[in-house]
């Protein structure tokens, strides 16, 4: 019997990002959104591929890359976070543009131009969830980067999240020179239910088909109970 051709496959690490209050910045002033958010680009996206990432997809202030190796892409979102935080020195605070980023490593299915599947949809959840200027990633991202990069990683528990069958345990990386502060609202005890984040553009219909352009879903969901860990990295030599 012709089963047909194979369906193409491959294990890859999933950048998630966009702008935390973007809506808003360009409900106060478009022109000089859209300019700061271009140069903005110019600097962060070429990064990517410093890392040996390929962009799938930029759309408004979205961004979507895989990266063949999942230390490349936390090191990739490690220098957009720091590059972005020294450019938004100068700027005054209600101007400052802050990615929120989220990374997972899963099987995707791909063809020329496109990759689809629920481990792109739980990059984008992982990034509705990451405070601004942060990065949050997945448990097979932490076991993968952990003893090779000197970061410390946060457990922030399991979370159920919108369209993604079991629970998602995630990580809070905090950045060199940061504090803790931006996961308040995450890992806070006394927080027992948790909004689903805003799906990022790419998200639609519980899978991220890069065709088209989804808008923001409602904010509905809710928790399972955190648990906050910290774990510490080794201090050994950065891998690609």
């Amino acid at each position: 019997m012709d089963e047909g051709p194979s369906i193409p496959r491959r294990l890859a690490a999933i950048l998630a990002a966009d702008i935390a209050g973007y809506s808003r910045l360009m409900h106060e002033d478009e022109p000089a959104t859209v300019r700061d958010l271009k140069a903005h680009q110019s600097v962060v996206l070429p990064l990517i591929g410093r890392h040996g990432g390929r962009i799938i997809d930029t759309a408004g202030d979205g961004i979507l890359a895989e990266f063949p190796s999942v230390i490349g892409a936390t090191e990739c979102a490690v220098e957009i976070q720091t590059v972005m935080a020294e450019r938004n020195l100068p700027v005054p605070e209600s101007r400052r543009m802050r990615f929120r980023i989220g990374i997972n490593l899963g099987d995707v299915i791909h063809d020329d131009t496109r990759i689809y599947g629920d481990g792109i949809n739980i990059a984008a959840r992982l990034e509705a969830l990451a405070p601004p200027g942060g990065v949050l990633v997945s448990s097979t991202v932490h076991d993968q980067v952990r003893g090779k990069l000197p970061f410390t990683f946060e457990d922030v528990g399991e979370r159920r999240v919108k369209n993604i069958a079991q629970p998602v345990r995630m990580y809070h990386l905090h950045l060199p020179g940061t504090s803790a502060k931006g996961m308040a609202s995450l890992v806070r005890p006394s927080t027992r239910r948790l909004v689903w984040g805003l799906a990022p553009p790419w998200f639609s219909s519980g899978r991220a088909a890069l065709g088209g352009w989804a808008r923001r879903s409602s904010q509905v969901g809710a928790q399972t109970a955190p648990r906050r860990r910290a774990s510490r990295s080794s201090c050994s030599p950065l891998a690609t």
